[in-house]
């Protein structure tokens, strides 16, 4: 999966930003349509000079449909184990979705369209 991660106003440590691409690529076993993913770090209170909350966003692309996530902890390692918490319960959802809409009841909609087209010979 492509995933482009973003530290805004600080510049993140290479080991956080391993973690969090070993994390993400594990999104595939939940959904095999993943296009791609944006990811924000941030600093909460980054003004002051006490930073009290690690913010982790993304913003993940599947066909027809863009999830947003967000959730804020004391590091971003469990931060970001947060919000794969929350986006694996999403896709499996938006899996779900998908697959029902070929379900039962798209089973029964096409046997009643075939039931319509009872051809009768042109009377011409």
């Amino acid at each position: 999966m492509r995933l482009q991660i973003n530290a805004v106003h600080f510049t993140a440590d290479r080991s956080l930003l391993d973690f969090i691409q070993a994390k993400f690529n594990k999104l595939d076993t939940f959904h095999d349509r993943i296009i791609g993913g944006e990811v924000f770090l941030r600093l909460d209170g980054a003004d002051t000079n006490k930073v009290k909350q690690k913010i982790v966003e993304i913003r993940l692309t599947i066909p027809g449909k863009e999830l947003f996530v967000k959730e804020s902890d004391k590091t971003f390692e469990s931060a970001t184990d947060r919000v794969l918490d929350v986006l694996k319960d999403k896709l499996v959802r938006c899996k779900q979705k998908r697959n029902d809409f070929s379900s039962q009841a798209i089973v029964e909609a096409k046997s009643r369209m075939k039931e319509d087209e009872v051809f009768e010979p042109d009377e011409l």
